[in-house]
C-alpha cells in the first residue's frame, strides 16, 4: 500500500477540540485555549505551525454527554477532513479523549479510497469500554472501542457507520490502568497492547519500532493519538486521570522524533490537558515538546 502522497514540509494546522463532556472533570475543555495562550507550539524554518480554530459543543447539543460528544465529534471529523484534504497536517489538541472519535473518523474518510488507517494510541488507559462494560459511564474511556466499531451508534456512526480502524492496524503504548471488560474486547479483537511492564523490559525504542511495523503494514497512512496521562505524573501533573509509573518526556520525545518527514505519518492528536492541575505549566511545556519532536529542523536527506 502506497503512503498518502503529502509533502514533508506541509503546514501543521492545529485544531482545538474543547471537549469536556466525556470526562469527570470538564476543565479539559479549557485545555486547547490554555495551550494556545501559552504559545507552546512553535514554527521552525521548515515548518509552519498555526492554529486553525477551537471547536466547541453546539449549544443545542449540551443536554447530555452523549449528545455533546457526538456533536463535537461530527464537527471535528469535518474539520480534520478539510485540513487533510487541503494538504495540511492536522494536529488536534483536546480536550478529553472522546474527541478522538471525531479526529480519526475524519482521517479515515480521507484515506478510505487508498487503504486502511494505522493508529498508535499512547495512553495510560485502554479507552476501550462500551456503555455495557464501563464502571464510570465516562465517554473518554470509550473512544478506541468506538473507532473499532463497538459501542453506542451515535458515536460509532460519526462520519459513517463503518468501523474507522481495523484491529490489526492498531496498537497501544504505555498502558498501566484498565478494567477487565475493555481488556477482554481488545484481546478478542487481537489489538496489540504494549504495557509499561513490557516497555521497561524492552525499552521504548524497541517497542516503538514494533508499533510502527504494525501501523505501517498494509495501511495508507498512520497517526498518533497521544493522551498526556501516558507520561509520568511526577513530571507532568496537568491531566485529569494521572497514573503513577508512566513514560518520561525525554524518552517519548526521542521516539516521536523518528516520525519527522515521514510521508506516511498523516495526523496527530494530543489530549487530556487539564490546565487547572498543571503546576508551573509543566505539562503544557510537555505538549509543546512532543509537537517539536515531529517538526523538521533541517531538510530531509536526499
Amino acid at each position: 500500500m502506497k503512503p498518502t502522497p503529502v509533502s514533508p514540509a506541509r503546514n501543521i494546522m492545529i485544531i482545538g477540540a474543547a471537549s469536556g463532556a466525556g470526562a469527570p472533570d470538564p476543565a479539559t475543555a479549557g485545555g486547547p485555549a490554555a495551550l494556545r495562550r501559552y504559545r507552546v507550539f512553535h514554527d521552525t524554518p521548515l515548518q509552519h505551525v498555526a492554529w486553525d480554530a477551537i471547536l466547541r459543543v453546539p449549544r443545542e447539543a449540551r443536554d447530555t454527554p452523549l449528545h455533546a460528544v457526538a456533536a463535537l465529534g461530527e464537527r471535528l471529523a469535518a474539520e480534520v477532513e478539510a485540513m487533510l484534504t487541503a494538504g495540511h497536517f492536522p494536529l488536534v489538541v483536546g480536550g478529553d479523549h472522546s474527541c478522538a472519535i471525531g479526529t480519526w473518523s475524519g482521517v479515515h474518510r480521507v484515506l478510505a479510497d487508498r487503504g486502511p488507517l494505522g493508529l498508535i494510541w499512547i495512553d495510560a488507559h485502554m479507552d476501550s469500554h462500551t456503555f455495557a462494560t464501563t464502571p464510570s459511564g465516562q465517554i473518554h474511556g470509550m473512544p478506541l472501542a468506538c473507532l473499532l466499531g463497538h459501542g453506542e451508534a451515535a458515536l460509532t456512526g460519526i462520519d459513517g457507520a463503518e468501523a474507522k480502524l481495523r484491529p490489526e492496524h492498531v496498537c497501544l503504548i504505555g498502558v498501566r490502568s484498565y478494567e477487565a471488560g475493555e481488556a477482554a474486547l481488545l484481546h478478542r479483537l487481537g489489538v496489540r497492547v504494549f504495557d509499561m511492564a513490557e516497555i521497561r523490559r524492552r525499552g521504548l525504542a524497541a517497542v516503538f519500532d514494533a508499533a510502527l511495523a504494525i501501523v505501517r503494514n498494509g495501511t495508507a497512512g498512520f497517526g498518533v493519538s497521544m493522551d498526556l496521562d501516558a507520561l509520568d505524573p511526577e513530571e507532568e501533573p496537568g491531566v485529569t486521570t494521572p497514573v503513577p509509573g508512566g513514560l518520561c518526556r525525554a524518552e517519548l520525545v526521542a521516539a516521536l522524533s523518528r516520525l519527522r518527514c515521514d510521508p506516511a505519518f498523516v495526523a496527530m492528536e494530543i489530549v487530556e490537558y487539564n490546565p487547572r492541575r498543571d503546576c508551573g505549566h509543566a505539562t503544557a511545556e510537555a505538549a509543546g515538546a512532543l509537537v517539536d519532536a515531529i517538526t523538521p529542523l533541517k531538510p530531509a536527506p536526499r
